[in-house]
């Protein structure tokens, strides 16, 4: 905008000194500031293909130019894509794009969205370690290849170690990218593909700042770099962050190939950007596809995450996604589209303790992950934040907030929010403080993420922070010490949901119950970049070859790898029959029978928040039987969801339209959970007793000749679960059978929900599937 404003300013400037304005070139000039000035933004254009006019050959780039030249002679194609939609991207204005949206052919012009990152021991809590032959030996075109999109990758760290494995295989189209930093011969025969996705990004926020970004797949954040080693590190002897975790370290498919296209950077990840990477991935035959990104919900047919996956799904790519780190809160998931699967996070039975002990003789129990001079012998002075602040927020220990000379060389107590826990210490430390006691508020609840703080620090519970803070502020002489007790291993009860992680129902469909599962996403030990300290700070100066973080954008990349597992295992499986088995297999409670808490409660986990339950690898290897989903069965959920044939145009690039002879049921697509929407009557209100048909078809992947039952949990009388016929007989591998389940739903509170479950059980193979009713 800048330059086009300076740029007129100076045209002006030249024709009045030559003494050749005059009313006509005057308005000439008004004009042109005011088309120059007009604001543009980038779009993504859906072209309808099967429209294009016979004078363009079937030349597609061709007609997406002569399309976008008829609205804009100056404009050009940020990308064009050729897999995951038929179109392009440019930068236009609001006039230029409604112009676009009428012409013929063009199916619609979305407006570029900003997406967000949802920001060693997990192999063994998973019983990866007993079974390490769940992926055969690499070998030729047999490898099993895995896109990631995220910040890029450090490919020095010792996670790509390439040793023992063969070559890269016939079928891989990929390469190596080069750029600032990074060159050709930085891909291995592990890392074998790494590109990088700008120009979307630079088209909306300027020109990449060489001197602090790479411009290039190397990873800057380190986010990409942890990310990728979770889902395919290799294995790596040793491993530990400053001490911390140590011991061996190995991503959950550690044989598996790693293909790296980096899609965000500094400033976000930008959908034309994504939709450019997931379509380069495509092209160079990935297997296996991995999003730890997210931008809330909208309409499938507006999401180009939702749009792209769709399209990797058609070519048999296992798509998965972080459900995102916006919980506790109910209807706050990401990524909700019913051929993405899904991932919240849970803990590991792995900790970093570390204690606050008070003058006044208690104890409480902390996280930490500080290396560094301890705190003295001496018992500490200790304030709260919030009465020696300059600042109203001052408790939340944000930048500027503290008053030096009330806090030098005392403990700070913080309350969690708004900034980093990792910033407020550095606040803390800045300000001339000893250590920091950081507390969690009612939206964290119990759950303790460790960091690598830069001072002596730990974050307390809800409770344990509250105790504390009453004694703080209402002691004469309040005291404290810090102290610090390494990794310790067989924490219960785990797993765990955090808090973080987010929740359903989901908000555009709620009948596909997300997210689909739960994996490890808390403290999760991976491969770091050597660009960033651990704490992604600014003035944190250390460097560190692994790095512990949180979030569902670890917990993603869990279910990515071993998705990478089962289909080396299976390669004739489909990404719906992998989901299903990952699915179907998971546990919901431990093995005192419990159901697996809520991190943010202490209450018993749900549906909405564990999915299916606990990715359990071992089991999913040999699910019994499994839920299929073919494009066919997507398409018809499509039309049960009513949308136009635009929308769903733009969604399957399919010139197809909805059989109006044909009855469309959501309910009815087979997907290997169940989430029944009780309508409600005219007024609003729960009526009488309703009655809701399911039907599933379920395919035989086991031994040939197998007998399934059926049992079912309603946890209410309300609500009553009938499945025709109980028992399912196999003779032959991929049979399938078809059953439907009755649900007999009373009246109850608008807003009410109630949770059951079906198995079908030959004996050796339970196939679980969660049940939600809501009305």
């Amino acid at each position: 905008m800048n330059a086009l404003y300076n740029h007129t300013t100076t045209l002006i400037f030249f024709f009045t000194t030559m003494n050749l304005i005059t009313p006509i070139t005057f308005t000439i000039l008004l004009t042109f500031c005011y088309v120059s000035l007009a604001k543009k933004n980038t779009y993504i254009v859906h072209m309808a293909t099967h429209r294009i006019p016979a004078s363009f050959q079937n030349n597609h780039t061709h007609w997406f130019h002569s399309s976008l030249h008829s609205v804009s002679e100056s404009a050009n194609m940020i990308y064009t894509y050729h897999n995951v939609i038929h179109g392009f991207s440019t930068k236009l204005s609001a006039q230029q794009a409604k112009s676009l949206k009428n012409l013929p052919g063009v199916l619609s012009v979305l407006p570029e969205m900003r997406y967000e990152l949802h920001i060693t021991r997990t192999p063994e809590f998973l019983g990866l370690e007993q079974n390490n032959n769940l992926l055969p030996q690499s070998s030729g075109e047999g490898d099993v290849v895995i896109g990631i999109l995220d910040t890029g990758v450090w490919p020095e760290s010792k996670s790509f170690d390439d040793t023992g494995m063969g070559p890269v295989p016939h079928a891989w189209k990929g390469a190596c990218e080069t750029g600032t930093n990074f060159t050709v011969f930085n891909c291995n025969r592990k890392l074998i593909g790494a590109r990088f996705f700008a120009s979307g990004y630079e088209a909306t926020v300027g020109p990449i700042d060489e001197a602090k970004e790479n411009r290039s797949p190397r990873d800057d954040d380190g986010h990409g770099t942890h990310t990728s080693t979770t889902i395919g590190g290799s294995v790596v002897v040793g491993a530990n962050l400053l001490g911390y975790a140590a011991g061996v370290a190995r991503g959950m498919a550690p044989r598996a190939r790693v293909a790296v296209y980096k899609v965000c950077w500094m400033g976000g990840c930008f959908s034309s950007d994504i939709l450019a990477g997931m379509d380069k991935a495509i092209a160079d035959s990935v297997n296996v596809l991995s999003l730890s990104l997210g931008g809330g919900s909208a309409e499938f047919y507006r999401d180009s995450v939702a749009i792209g996956a769709f399209a990797a799904m058609e070519k048999g790519i296992f798509v998965s996604c972080s459900a995102g780190n916006a919980g506790p809160a109910s209807y706050t998931l990401s990524n909700v589209s019913p051929w993405i699967t899904t991932v919240g996070a849970g803990t590991l039975d792995r900790d970093f303790p570390a204690y606050v002990s008070l003058g006044n003789g208690k104890n409480y129990s902390g996280v930490s992950l500080y290396r560094g001079p301890a705190l003295s012998n001496t018992m500490l002075p200790i304030v709260y934040a919030g009465k020696v602040s300059s600042s109203t927020s001052g408790a939340l220990c944000m930048p500027g907030s503290l008053i030096p000379d009330m806090v030098k060389g005392k403990i700070v107590l913080c309350d969690r929010g708004i900034n980093s826990r990792v910033q407020k210490g550095s606040v803390v430390k800045e300000a001339g403080a000893s250590g920091m006691v950081l507390t969690n508020t009612a939206a964290n609840g119990e759950e303790l993420v460790a960091d690598a703080h830069l001072l002596p620090a730990t974050l307390v519970g809800l409770k344990a922070g509250d105790e504390i803070r009453k004694y703080v502020t209402s002691d004469s002489n309040p005291t404290a010490t810090i102290l610090f007790e390494g990794t310790k291993l067989g924490i219960q009860s785990s797993p765990m949901v955090a808090a973080f992680s987010s929740r359903g129902p989901n908000t555009i469909t709620p009948e596909i119950l997300k997210p689909d599962i739960l994996a490890p996403g808390v403290n999760i030990l991976a491969g770091w970049s050597g660009s960033v300290g651990p704490t992604g700070l600014s003035e944190d100066t250390r460097r560190v070859e692994f790095n512990i973080i949180s979030g569902t954008s670890m917990s993603c990349p869990h279910v990515s790898g071993l998705a990478a597992l089962l289909k080396s295992a299976h390669p004739d499986w489909s990404p719906a029959a992998v989901k299903s088995a990952l699915m179907t297999t998971a546990y919901t409670t431990y093995k005192n029978g419990k159901m697996i808490e809520d991190l943010a409660t202490g209450n018993p986990s749900t549906p909405f928040d564990h999915g299916a339950g606990h990715v359990d690898p071992v089991s999913a290897l040999e699910p019994g039987l499994v839920y299929d989903i073919t494009a066919d069965d997507y398409f018809d959920f499509l039309c049960a969801l009513n949308y136009t044939t635009t929308q769903i145009q733009l969604i399957t690039k399919r010139n197809t339209t909805c059989d109006s002879t044909k009855t469309y049921s959501v309910g009815n697509l087979n997907y290997p959970s169940f989430a029944v929407v009780v309508p409600l009557d005219s007024a609003g209100k729960s009526g009488a007793t309703t009655v809701i048909n399911h039907t599933r078809t379920l395919t035989n992947v086991g031994p040939a000749s197998s007998t399934y039952k059926v049992s079912t949990y309603s946890g209410s009388n309300s609500v009553g679960i009938t499945v025709v016929p109980e028992t399912l007989t196999f003779s032959q591998v991929n049979e399938k059978k078809v059953y439907t389940v009755v649900f007999t739903a009373g009246a109850m509170m608008v807003n009410s929900n109630v949770f059951g479950r079906i198995e079908w059980s030959d004996g050796k193979h339970v196939v679980g599937s969660p049940v939600v009713v809501s009305w």
